[in-house]
């Protein structure tokens, strides 16, 4: 048996606690010892050779006891240690810290008001210069229709004249008669073969550039991006997935493989050749949007395509952007392109996208390419779009997927 403190006898024990307190229940004395293994109380006896306690670390219940008063009393130091910097952190940062915090929100709401004053001003200055070149344009159209007007109604005036003259010749003069008028029929032909049919201009149409604005354009993608994201729940039609490309089972993210994949149904919808897929919701009025994360992958295509678009072969007809049936923004390795009936624009992109936004505003007839993360409107295609389009999806690189 080892003890801290004095070690209590083998033969009569030790003798009582100062005080008389609970007794042992298995020996009935009283506990002024303390096992050390078992963390508890007990008697001389338990601490006997014939004890439950032998060779455990033993020691005085008074000792134990004192040592518990002193870990108390330490304790309570700390305490009041920590109460007092709680106390002082109360009273003399807490104060400062709100005091600063209304300082940093009353300068934060002036920040918001000036910037968003700045942007309504902003905002303001382009509606009306943009109104005013509408206008502008409104009436330059219209003055040229009425300069048209009285153009052609000379015109007709002149030839109904030349008409009428002709007629009388026709009808009054006998054959001499009609022979010496010979130079003046010719005359007047000519004259008349010298008004020209009306001819279609532009000058006579109302010019929609006019309304284009790089501002507004980022400003509107911007609060449609903010607006509509998440709203289209954009899924890809696996009947019309490509055997070089597969499928998540969610419908969302297609990955390329160079071998084709496991056997499927090749039904009418289906790419055969082209690493294509549509999706399966199509769009005929409206203004839609959705994202496409395309980090992963150096060759893509993401766009808009017609129903139409054929899908068997490998010729031009079925590959994006080589058609009039596919409206595709298009990177393979660094170069960047908007590609659409063969016709392929370069843009000046210095890196890839992690994420390319798609808006489509069926109304407006326009195509818009948007990164999220910066705000930059990468392009802006302005055209009509013949009958319902559905998104189009082409990766020949790791993976794309639609997140929203």
């Amino acid at each position: 048996m080892s003890a801290e403190g004095t070690e209590p006898g083998s033969g009569s024990g030790p003798g009582p606690g100062p005080e008389p307190g609970p007794l042992c229940p298995e020996h009935g004395q009283a506990l002024s010892w303390f096992c050390g293994s078992e963390r508890r109380p007990v008697c001389a006896a338990c601490t006997g050779l014939d004890g439950r306690c032998r060779g455990h670390r033993i020691r005085r219940a008074e000792e134990r006891a004192e040592e518990l008063r002193n870990k108390i009393v330490d304790q309570c130091e700390r305490l009041q240690l920590q109460s007092a910097g709680i106390s002082k952190y109360m009273a003399d940062v807490l104060p400062g810290k709100n005091q600063r915090a209304v300082s940093m929100a009353s300068a934060a709401r002036e920040l918001v008001i000036q910037r968003l004053s700045l942007v309504r001003s902003l905002c303001e200055s382009e509606e009306q210069r943009l109104l005013e070149q509408v206008h502008g344009e409104e009436e330059r159209a219209h003055q040229s229709i009425l300069t048209q007007r009285v153009h052609w109604a000379e015109a007709l005036q002149k030839l109904d004249t030349i008409r009428t003259g002709l007629v009388g010749m026709l009808t009054h003069l006998d054959d001499l008669q009609l022979i010496q008028k010979e130079q003046e029929i010719f005359e007047r032909t000519e004259e008349a073969e010298g008004i020209l049919d009306p001819q279609e201009s532009e000058m006579l149409n109302f010019n929609e550039k006019c309304t284009r604005s790089p501002l507004l354009t980022q400003l509107w993608a911007t609060a449609v991006l903010g607006s509509l994201s998440g709203t289209e729940d954009i899924r890809i039609d696996e009947r019309t997935v490509s055997p070089f490309l597969q499928l998540s089972d969610d419908r969302k993210t297609l990955t390329f493989s160079t071998k084709k994949s496991k056997p499927c149904a090749d039904g009418p919808e289906r790419f055969d050749h082209w690493p294509n897929a549509l999706a399966a919701t199509s769009f005929q009025d409206g203004l839609h949007a959705w994202i496409v994360n395309v980090q992963n992958s150096c060759a893509y295509k993401v766009g808009v395509a017609s129903g139409h678009l054929p899908r068997k072969g490998s010729g031009s007809d079925c590959r994006l952007g080589h058609n009039a049936f596919s409206w595709v923004f298009s990177r393979y390795d660094q170069e960047f392109r908007f590609s659409h009936n063969g016709q392929h624009e370069p843009l000046g992109l210095l890196r890839g996208p992690a994420q390319l936004g798609v808006l489509l505003d069926l109304q407006a007839r326009e195509l818009l390419f948007y990164e999220p993360a910066s705000g930059t409107v990468l392009y802006t295609y302005h055209g009509a779009f013949p009958g319902p389009v559905f998104p189009v999806f082409a990766v020949a690189d790791q993976t794309i997927s639609v997140i929203r």
